[in-house]
């Protein structure tokens, strides 16, 4: 499968022209053949929205935002990944990635951690996601994290044990940490690669990366957005920077030469892993 990555500079709170950016992008996907397209956490919105959500929020099944996209991608054959934020029918606020295929909504995941340190306030504004699925596509079975659940290892080791065999990662992820001497990257985009080589490698499953570029309230967002292999190989990777649509095919059949290689996924002992959290849990419950 083709996937491109679009990484991109959303307009803060300007929910209409990002979503004439997104549109604009699906009509250079096609032109490109590309089977998925993933844009970065919060593209719809921007992510500095604090207040602005509430004014700008979507709702699934209820939203001429979303049909438009779905629409498009449907005409167009290509599945989407959009970053936006949701409202429920009981006006709960939350961050929020679709996935859209053939003029539906496939799966919708709620950002479960909520960075609320440092430069990031996430939860004064939002609710916390509460489900953390696999879900089944046309190209094989998926899951979704946005930014921080990614930082926690127990959101990908669920999805793997759900079945998950493509993990996709949005974020809008800000220079921190300082440059590195060496090859001048942040601090912060050392160890977000380093994370999510880890995990391509450690759960043997592709992990894509989509990340946002520009400023917002003086804040760099650094894109390098990326895809790595069940090998933990780098299979593409956007600038730095700067905006982007980058494209690589992927072979899903290298899923099966890692994992006969390396039977992780067969030889994991998930019953054991239940027992011994459950007995942790019991016992900070004490």
């Amino acid at each position: 499968m083709k996937v491109m990555l679009a990484q991109l500079t959303p307009k803060l709170g300007n929910v209409a022209w990002n979503l004439e950016k997104h549109l604009e992008v699906l009509d250079d996907a096609a032109a490109q053949a590309a089977d998925l397209l993933v844009f970065p956490e919060l593209s719809l919105h921007g992510y500095r929205v604090r207040d602005l959500a509430q004014s700008t929020a979507l709702r699934v099944g209820d939203s001429d935002v979303l049909d438009a996209l779905l629409e498009k991608s449907a005409a167009l054959d290509i599945d989407v990944v959009v970053g936006f934020v949701e409202v429920d029918a009981r006006y709960r606020y939350y961050i929020a990635a679709a996935y859209l295929s053939q003029g539906e909504v496939v799966h919708v995941h709620r950002k479960v951690y909520l960075p609320t340190y440092g430069m990031f306030d996430d939860s004064r504004y939002f609710g916390a996601g509460q489900k953390i699925r696999a879900f089944d596509t046309r190209f094989g079975r998926v899951g979704i994290l946005i930014c921080e659940d990614f930082w926690h290892v127990s959101t990908p080791y669920i999805l793997w044990m759900d079945g998950a065999d493509i993990l996709i990662h949005t974020s809008a992820s800000p220079g921190r940490g300082g440059l590195n001497d060496d090859d001048g990257k942040f601090g912060s985009t050392l160890w977000v690669e380093r994370v999510n080589q880890a995990y391509a490698s450690t759960f043997t499953n592709y992990v894509i990366h989509a990340n946002r570029t520009g400023f917002e309230d003086g804040i760099n967002f650094w894109g390098g957005s990326f895809i790595y292999n069940p090998d933990g190989g780098l299979v593409v990777q956007a600038p730095y920077h700067e905006e982007a649509l980058t494209t690589a095919d992927i072979d899903l059949n290298q899923l099966r030469r890692t994992r006969s290689r390396l039977p992780l996924l067969r030889d994991e002992r998930l019953e054991v892993t239940q027992n011994e959290l459950a007995r942790i849990a019991r016992a900070t419950a004490a």
